[in-house]
């Protein structure tokens, strides 16, 4: 039986992911090396090894955690609720994510431009699983008349695209923009304008 961490352990491997995260999302699974995370953590190797026996270990455990986050938004969908207004509120939902959360989106953009190696089970099950069952939902308001008749797949794949833009190309968003601009504020209001009127009957 696994004993439980102390809080010291738990506390040190916290500082190892954070630490992994901004490498990882800085020079991608390749490009980083244990050296680099244990300097941002500042711990030493060894020490690091205690607590993940590879670079792979950080890197899976990271994934992991972010499928999760990446796929909360969508599951918080309601078929119970106003399909406009649902739709919606998952776009802004997704701009706060990519907002807050703009190196777990880097993490996972450099995963899938490899092919995705270490996620594909992952993808092909928990994810697909769940935008197969929203897809669904959205077919079911289409019968009824209450949104326009859309591809529900490419719906939520351009939800993506439009949203996960500003955390993976936040740099050349907030260059183009100018620093007078929020990029994620004027998002939000500029995506929802456009998924409302793609969205009318």
């Amino acid at each position: 039986m696994t004993r439980p961490r102390t809080r010291i352990q738990q506390k040190n491997s916290e500082t190892i992911l954070e630490a992994a995260l901004e490498v990882f999302s800085t020079y991608g699974f390749r490009g980083a090396t244990l050296d680099q995370i244990a300097e941002v953590a500042g711990l030493s190797k060894p020490n690091l090894l205690y607590y993940f026996p590879s670079k792979e270990a950080m890197h899976q455990a990271l994934l992991e955690r972010l499928l999760d986050t990446w796929l909360d938004p969508l599951r918080e969908m309601d078929e119970a609720g106003d399909p406009v207004a649902e739709i919606l509120a998952y776009v802004r939902r997704k701009i706060e994510l990519s907002r807050d959360y703009p190196r777990e989106s880097r993490l996972f953009a450099n995963e899938i431009l490899q092919g995705a190696p270490r996620m594909r089970e992952a993808i092909e099950g928990d994810l697909k699983r769940l935008v197969d069952e929203k897809a669904a939902v959205m077919i079911r308001w289409m019968d009824q008349g209450r949104i326009a008749r859309l591809p529900p797949h490419h719906l939520i794949f351009s939800v993506w695209a439009l949203t996960q833009h500003y955390a993976d190309f936040d740099m050349q968003v907030r260059a183009v923009l100018g620093p007078d601009h929020d990029p994620f504020s004027e998002a939000g209001d500029y995506l929802e304008a456009l998924f409302r009127k793609l969205l009318a009957v």
